[in-house]
């Protein structure tokens, strides 16, 4: 009698160390929910709650299921093909299709790398008083350092812990404030549109699917070895990722929803319209008190450093794809990638007289380029000779291009209405 319940505690013991293996596969979702809690999202965020309240909840929702199922798209490329999305567009496309796109991916990298490399500028100001430009440097030297003496494993890591914060830092504030739950609930499932919302809509729809996190998710989930010859190890992996991007898509889409939810209590309700990120913290010094101010500027130095962090790897992974190689910082055409991302992007700050209208305009670069990530990785995902027996099923094709079609739509509208 007692071996048997000792052959079951210890069956129970090997279940339970199982269901812990889980866990050990979250990171390359985190790296990507980065970056859409980004400078620019948090800009979009504040404006959607100061100005419309709780009511725009839902584009948060949307989004977010929008990205799940893209995001979750691209990373079974990764894993079947052994190949980022820049690699496969290389391998399976001809040169006239991959080379104009991967130029422009490229070149929306710089682009993002902009918008983070400032986003971690303001806090620096917010907190130090430090120039603009200044802090650009600092932002983008504390960076290099990260990407250069780094391994994936410690940058996953590094990036969980920024990611921690940001979210706690929001959380906190929560507790400063009154919210109204059950308008909130409503609203985070019931579509509305309030007169004049068009246009933050769409930039919170067009922020949260952005070209470079297409391409660091189908080359980070390799980080883990993810590739396996055999189908059992393929299906294994694959229902590891989905609890991956499934976990860090939904903490992003509660750090996304905490600010809508700040903004509204705070901003909405004393009738304080949020026009740049500055402003912010200066209005939530007395509304909420110092404390709060402080924590909000070491979020969003927070949300800086790491978004910079994996925009340059994007920009590594994409330029090596395009010889066909992998992303690895000692490889030379993926060290190229980044300090083209970064230093260009560092570049471009000096000549920035307005940095909340650099965020603008690195949107409006970002929103003409991601449609054409979007239809490439649908057309490689849909095809069976890059996926062979993983490829799309009809019903999965149908309901990828509708929302590529949507992402095109939606991005082209905000374009023309910035």
């Amino acid at each position: 009698m007692k071996n048997i319940l000792k052959d079951l505690k210890r069956k129970d013991h090997k279940r339970y160390l199982g269901g812990l293996d889980i866990f050990k596969y979250i990171g390359p979702g985190m790296l990507v929910t980065v970056g859409f809690i980004d400078p620019g999202n948090w800009a979009s965020n504040f404006a959607a709650g100061s100005e419309f309240g709780y009511s725009l909840l839902w584009v948060v929702t949307l989004s977010t299921i929008m990205l799940i199922i893209l995001q979750h798209n691209v990373a079974h490329l990764g894993i079947v093909t052994g190949l980022c999305l820049s690699e496969a567009a290389t391998k399976y496309t001809p040169k006239w299709v991959s080379r104009p796109i991967l130029g422009t991916a490229v070149l929306a990298s710089i682009s993002t790398s902009l918008a983070e490399i400032l986003g971690g500028a303001i806090a620096l100001q917010m907190l130090f008083d430090i120039p603009i430009v200044w802090g650009a440097v600092l932002t983008t030297a504390f960076v290099f350092v990260m990407l250069f003496t780094n391994s994936y494993k410690k940058i996953e890591r590094a990036i969980i812990a920024f990611v921690s914060v940001i979210g706690l830092s929001f959380i906190y504030e929560l507790f400063l404030v009154k919210i109204d739950w059950p308008v909130a609930a409503q609203a985070w499932v019931t579509p509305s549109l309030p007169e004049g919302s068009m246009l933050i809509v769409m930039s919170v729809l067009g922020a949260v699917v952005m070209p470079h996190n297409l391409f660091l998710h189908s080359e980070v989930i390799q980080s883990h070895e993810y590739n396996k010859q055999d189908d059992a190890s393929i299906r294994k992996m694959l229902k590891y990722e989905l609890f991956d991007t499934l976990f860090s898509m939904i903490v992003g889409w509660a750090i996304n929803s905490a600010m809508i939810l700040l903004a509204a209590a705070t901003f909405f309700k004393g009738g304080i319209p949020v026009e740049e990120l500055q402003q912010a913290k200066s209005l939530l010094e007395p509304l909420l008190g110092n404390g709060a101010g402080i924590v909000f500027a070491l979020a969003l130095l927070m949300a800086g450093i790491s978004s910079t962090i994996t925009s340059g790897m994007a920009a590594g992974s994409i330029f090596a794809g395009i010889f066909g190689e992998s992303y690895h910082i000692k490889d030379s055409h993926s060290q190229v990638g980044v300090v083209l991302s970064l230093g260009l992007a560092l570049l471009l700050i000096f000549f920035i007289g307005d940095p909340f209208k650099g965020l603008l305009i690195s949107q409006m670069v970002l929103s003409i380029q991601l449609p054409f990530t979007v239809f490439l990785q649908v057309s490689l995902t849909s095809s069976r000779r890059v996926m062979g027996p993983y490829v799309n099923s009809t019903w999965s094709t149908c309901v990828l291009y509708a929302i590529a079609g949507v992402v095109t739509v939606l991005n082209l509208m905000l374009l023309f209405n910035v």
